[in-house]
């Protein structure tokens, strides 16, 4: 028996649970696009494949509504594939293993792309139903929208007649998103040399763990540790009392998602080893702990003294004090706040992954802002640090920020159909994180949008979870919005 089976709205359950056992990881999207080409194709309906495996599906409106302006629902096929240090999950090949417990969806020690298969399940239950009343509708489900919006960036949309665009990406039930930040993607070089590991040097593991992790945009705001960032506070004061020697670091897996692990391989002269060093780690490991006790309870600084390693290279003095500089100099989280909405972040970036591969230590951000002279500012600072550190600096997926519109009869027409279904007014909101509805009124003149979405929390960790009875709700509320238009 199925997870979801029996459990409304089964027409959207059905397929999410479907969804979930194709890997649809980011750069991984063939297998789910194929899938739903071949649901396009069994259901009769035209359907654009492009060469990145972006999907466009048309559907004529219902009995009467045929010659109606078409409706373009949105969602992306990609999900941030994000586990637990002890799930044996492979996102490559694997499925995901589904945990309901009293109404809310999880997965297994992994992440669980409600964030965004769920907007493929509901417009793939609208797509395949013959008594659901709607116009005519263009169903885009692009790709790789977490790491850049590539797909959406690559989209022909040509073949698109509609100007009212409903995006089903957002993660707060209740809420009409109205505008979002724009963002890009940033990837910082840092060279380094190598010397051969001193005759008398052991090997040493440090590891920050344990962290909440979370959404780059959403959660950027919630004073969560960086894993990356702190190893970087810890390697500079270890390094005032010893000479340490950088061998390797890695750190976060998703620009997007704030890292909760990060560990550093260094190697110390044996002769300037001495339980110092270890209270020294413990010490701030405590510091790291009382100052982030409400964010991350669960942080843990940890070493291990690697007896059983063979280090027989060690990044070189001069560049191993240039990245640990990196990593502490480095801008990170909220930049600024919306002076309009005081309450909204304006600008941040995420240190989301550190790497080390052959002659240079890579750091990758997400950088988000709603105004887009500030992501520009920010970008200048990154360009800066790298000449400060004689690193190269690339960017990329940059996109606009969706601007808020004064006049929107769409919006209008969806805060009237909530307040007659609940009896109050939806909350209309900008918010941080990026969708790709700015993109999308780039590409498309006089384009009429808005997101909406079930409640999600923690997307882009392994604690993500769905409500099912939102879910539902939302689909309700989607069914009705359709009706109306």
């Amino acid at each position: 028996m199925k997870k979801l089976e029996g459990i409304e709205p089964a027409a959207v359950l059905s397929h999410f649970e479907e969804i979930c056992s194709i890997p649809h990881g980011s750069r991984d999207t063939k297998r789910i696009s194929d899938y739903l080409k071949a649901f396009a194709d069994s259901l009769g309906l035209r359907c654009i494949q492009d060469e990145l495996n972006n999907i466009i599906i048309f559907k004529s409106g219902s009995p009467g509504r045929e010659n109606e302006e078409p409706v373009i629902l949105q969602g992306h096929m990609d999900m941030v594939c994000e586990k637990e240090a002890d799930s044996d999950i492979d996102f490559s090949t694997d499925g995901l293993r589904l945990i309901v417990d009293n109404g809310i969806l999880s997965a297994d020690g992994t992440t669980l792309g409600g964030d965004d298969g769920i907007a493929l399940a509901y417009c793939m239950a609208i797509l395949e139903s013959d008594s659901i009343s709607h116009p005519p509708l263009e169903v885009i489900f692009t790709v790789d929208e977490e790491i850049g919006m590539e797909g959406a960036h690559a989209l022909d949309t040509t073949p698109l007649k509609g100007k009212r665009l409903i995006n089903l990406d957002s993660e707060e039930e209740g809420h009409l998103l109205a505008g979002c930040a724009g963002g890009a993607l940033g990837v910082l070089r840092i060279p380094y040399d190598t010397v051969p590991a001193e005759k008398d040097s052991l090997p040493i593991k440090l590891q920050i763990s344990g962290l909440l992790g979370g959404h780059s945009g959403t959660e950027i705001d919630k004073g969560r540790a960086n894993a990356n960032t702190l190893m970087g506070r810890l390697l500079y004061l270890l390094n005032k009392e010893f000479p340490i020697s950088l061998v390797k670091i890695s750190g976060g897996t998703k620009d997007n998602a704030i890292p909760r692990e990060c560990t550093v391989i260094i190697t110390l002269n044996s002769n300037c080893l001495n339980d110092s060093f270890t209270q020294t780690v413990n010490k701030l490991g405590r510091i790291f702990k009382s100052e982030f006790s409400v964010t991350d309870p669960e942080l843990s600084v940890n070493v291990e003294f690697l007896t059983d390693y063979k280090a027989d290279f060690a990044i070189s003095e001069k560049h191993s004090k240039r990245i640990i500089s990196a990593l502490l100099l480095t801008p990170n989280g909220v930049q600024s706040m919306c002076q309009d909405f005081p309450d909204l972040v304006e600008t941040s970036l995420n240190l989301g992954i550190v790497n080390t591969v052959a002659g240079e230590v890579t750091m990758s951000y997400c950088l988000r802002s709603s105004v887009d002279t500030k992501k520009g500012e920010l970008m200048f600072k990154l360009e800066c640090l790298a000449i400060q550190l004689k690193a190269s600096l690339s960017f990329s997926g940059n996109y606009p920020a969706w601007q808020y519109k004064k006049d929107s009869p769409l919006r209008n027409t969806m805060i009237s159909v909530f307040k007659q279904l609940y009896g109050n007014s939806p909350i209309v909101e900008s918010m941080h994180a990026g969708v790709e509805c700015g993109l999308f009124e780039s590409k498309i003149d006089g384009l009429d949008t808005i997101s909406i979405g079930p409640d999600m929390k923690d997307v882009h960790t392994p604690n993500e979870s769905l409500d099912l009875e939102s879910v539902k709700r939302t689909w309700d509320y989607l069914l009705n919005v359709l009706e109306a238009l």
